[in-house]
């Protein structure tokens, strides 16, 4: 068992990761160009290799900042990434050269984003969970499947005119202007345009956006939507708070379904939440199951799990200042700050 750094000729990466049934986008070369060319950051691509064969992968990203530290996430800015190993032998030699490249950069820690339980000594976090949803043959057959109440209320925007649709690269400027406000408003710095931009230039097949209007014409939701293999998922989705009476977010997820089954997905993931929380509960009336987050760390000798959270309450006061902080003083800054947040 050997492990050697990938710095270029992905395409057996790229291979093993969508044979491996935990690979996802994000173990991908593609999101490895979109994180170097956007966000300039330092990453390192380790595969173990046995009899001249790939056996396990993990992509890693190094951060460093005086406002949040130094440290290395696989992967940050989403949900997944982590450890894809054909046996144990291989996810531990993939740990031990994290700790080592840990140790190179003095960082504090490694975080693995994990969707499975691993065999590991390595302390874990389990406060989040996502929940999945299995589609059936067609738009039909999965609105026949939820209860009385979820029609009405997917059909109740519609009733005032809501419409809603797909699309891609035309509607990253109606997407962006709704994200920016929602971030905002939840206090947590926004993503540059620009970084969209790049996911849709580097993943046009795999990446959509959705709009949701109203009957003047409006755009008052929007999603980001990434879909690899089987499953079709949603990292960012927001609405305009002043419309939220007319439920827009319904009829937004259900496009999102419904475009979904159109395009061939098997699954829908609708991204992460804490467990009991609005979102969670919103994202369960769906008829999804849960599925538990796995985020592993690689610490030094006594290190303890890192809090860097909207929950820490070192952050709270600052969350606060940034909801009442003007939308285009945010759009400015916002991309200096969260491009240091995992």
């Amino acid at each position: 068992m050997h492990v050697s750094y990938i710095t270029e000729n992905f395409q057996e990466w790229d291979a093993y990761v969508h044979a491996h049934e935990a690979g996802s986008l994000y173990h991908t070369s593609a999101w490895k160009k979109i994180i170097e060319r956007h966000f300039k950051k330092e990453t390192f691509y380790i595969a173990a290799g046995e009899q001249d064969k790939i056996v396990g992968v993990l992509p890693l990203v190094h951060f460093k900042s005086a406002l949040f530290g130094n440290f290395i996430v696989s992967v940050p800015y989403v949900n997944y990434g982590g450890i894809l190993a054909d046996s144990r032998e291989a996810m531990e030699a993939l740990t031990a050269e994290a700790e080592t490249i840990r140790e190179r950069c003095g960082a504090d820690f490694v975080e693995l984003r994990d969707i499975r339980p691993l065999e590991t000594h390595l302390p874990v976090k389990t406060q989040k969970v996502t929940f999945f949803l299995d589609l059936p043959e067609s738009p039909d057959d999965l609105m026949a499947s939820f209860k009385a109440k979820l029609r009405s209320q997917i059909r109740r925007p519609v009733k005032e005119g809501i419409t809603g649709e797909v699309g891609g690269m035309e509607f990253l400027d109606d997407f962006y202007e709704v994200f920016c406000r929602n971030m905002r408003d939840l206090g947590t710095p926004v993503y540059s345009k620009h970084f969209f931009r790049t996911i849709l230039e580097e993943t046009p097949e795999n990446s959509h956006i959705a709009l949701v209007r109203s009957k003047e014409g409006k755009t008052i939701g929007a999603a980001f939507l990434h879909g690899y293999k089987q499953r079709m998922e949603i990292p960012w989705a927001s609405t305009l708070r002043e419309y939220n009476r007319f439920s827009p977010n319904m009829l937004m997820y259900w496009e999102v379904l419904r475009f979904s089954i159109e395009k061939g997905y098997k699954q829908f993931d609708f991204g992460r939440c804490s467990r009991d929380s609005g979102t969670y509960r919103f994202k369960k009336q769906w008829g999804s199951v849960e599925q538990q987050l796995y985020w592993y760390y690689v610490l030094p000798s006594g290190g303890e799990l890192p809090q860097i959270n909207p929950d820490n309450p070192k952050y709270k006061l600052a969350i606060s200042m940034w909801q009442k902080m003007p939308l285009a003083f945010t759009r400015l800054l916002g991309p200096s700050i969260v491009k240091n947040l995992p």
